[in-house]
């Protein structure tokens, strides 16, 4: 089998899975990653605010709550707005946590995509090209905050003057671009990212990402091979492959689905496009956490 890393993506409330409790969701969460800290090398917090009135805990003061009662694995989001907190704010955010975990943080980062959520909580949801421009004065203040004291930048967007971002984050935290929009996003990917995340596709359409990236990389003079590959990925593993390919239609969009037999054979596949780390989330079975036991001991093993 190639290489292939996993992390796990729990619910931060209703995502579509099964019924989420809210008065027992913490107890809930904490038997979930009790198991996935187990067998996953990373632990990742989406950022939502919410969609409509689902119930649904913020992203940044979870994942505090995750580095502090889990130890060992590194901690992501999947990934943080730029829209709901200022780059400097969110640059000086990251430094303290990446101290206080012992080095374990990765920033995933976009430009943010759902309107209604932005008018619902009274952020502005300009154009494409605008977010796309704000995100990337964005990483380069968070750049620059984690590598210089004093930090000054000027944009148009942003500004900041003098900024002491200390104690400078050691090992610099990886920042993760999350989007494929093939203009404006893979172009900001070639330029700043350290990783990129793209949710899972046909993989005729994933191999027109990697190409349009690659050619970006080449027009901004970047190498390709450097940008690490990573897919946000929806699971169904089951004893049964009928079951989980049941279970799988129920929802839109692509996902991996199938005994684990068959679910390596997915991962390999991917794994053999370029991806070495599959972000997952498991839509079934959040309080029993059978999926997961079943893909910790007979899928991720494979490819260790």
């Amino acid at each position: 089998m190639p290489r292939m890393e996993f992390g796990y993506n729990p619910p931060s409330g209703e995502r579509g899975q099964e019924l989420i409790r809210p008065r027992e969701f913490l107890q809930d969460l904490h038997h979930s990653l009790d198991i996935a800290s187990q067998g996953f090398g990373s632990l990742w917090v989406s950022d939502h605010l919410n969609y409509a009135d689902e119930f649904r805990m913020e992203c940044w003061t979870l994942l505090t709550w995750i580095a502090a009662r889990y130890p060992g694995p590194q901690l992501g989001t999947i990934v943080m707005s730029n829209s709901f907190r200022s780059p400097a704010l969110m640059a000086k955010m990251g430094a303290s946590l990446q101290e206080i975990s012992s080095g374990r943080f990765i920033l995933g980062y976009g430009a943010g995509w759902h309107e209604g959520e932005h008018n619902a909580f009274g952020y502005d949801y300009p154009r494409p090209r605008v977010r796309m421009d704000r995100l990337e004065e964005g990483i380069q203040i968070i750049k620059a905050m984690w590598t210089q004291s004093p930090a000054s930048f000027t944009g148009k967007h942003y500004q900041i003057s003098d900024v002491h971002c200390e104690p400078l984050p050691d090992p610099v935290p990886p920042i993760m671009i999350g989007g494929a929009g093939e203009k404006y996003t893979l172009k900001v990917v070639a330029r700043h990212a350290d990783w990129w995340n793209d949710l899972n596709r046909p993989h005729d359409e994933l191999r027109h990402k990697l190409d349009v990236l690659r050619q970006h990389c080449e027009t901004e003079g970047r190498d390709f091979e450097a940008i690490r590959k990573t897919l946000a990925v929806r699971v169904y593993v089951e004893r049964s492959h009928k079951a989980a390919l049941e279970l799988a239609a129920k929802r839109d969009g692509p996902s991996v689905a199938g005994d684990p037999s068959s679910v390596r054979d997915q991962f390999a596949e991917l794994a053999e496009l370029g991806f070495d780390l599959c972000i997952l989330n498991f839509p079934s079975h959040f309080q029993g956490m059978e999926d997961v036991k079943l893909f910790i001991d007979e899928v991720a093993p494979a490819f260790r």
